[in-house]
């Protein structure tokens, strides 16, 4: 019988990115895509992807009040925003420290994991 497999979420806020030239960016998009493929291949790719940076295009649902609300716009004021978001599900700790490492590498800019309970 083979150890339950775990879930970590890869991710990154928005601001980490810093600021580069346009030409800047398109050196990333080919080493993004390959780590992204080398996930799938390896068959521990969930999901991955980006999220739209315009924070006005957000919206926030809350039934806290014991009445939904659903509102325009993020739930509360953020000086940081979620930028991509990647999910991955290995056998060990030290895979997704791997994955995490070439993330990063291919995105140019930092992450974190957390594991997914």
């Amino acid at each position: 019988m083979t150890e339950p497999k775990t879930r970590y979420a890869i991710y990154f806020m928005q601001q980490w990115v810093g600021d580069h030239p346009a030409e800047w960016y398109q050196t990333r998009v080919e080493p993004s895509r390959k780590v992204v493929a080398d996930m799938e291949a390896a068959g521990v790719l969930v999901f991955a992807g980006g999220l739209v940076e315009e924070m006005e295009l957000a919206f926030s649902a809350d039934g806290t009040s014991g009445e939904m609300l659903v509102t325009d716009g993020p739930y509360t004021e953020v000086t940081e925003y979620l930028g991509g978001i990647t999910i991955i599900e290995v056998e060990t700790i030290e895979e997704a420290r791997e994955w995490a490492a070439r993330v990063a590498e291919g995105c140019g800019w930092p992450q974190e994991v957390r594991e997914i309970k």
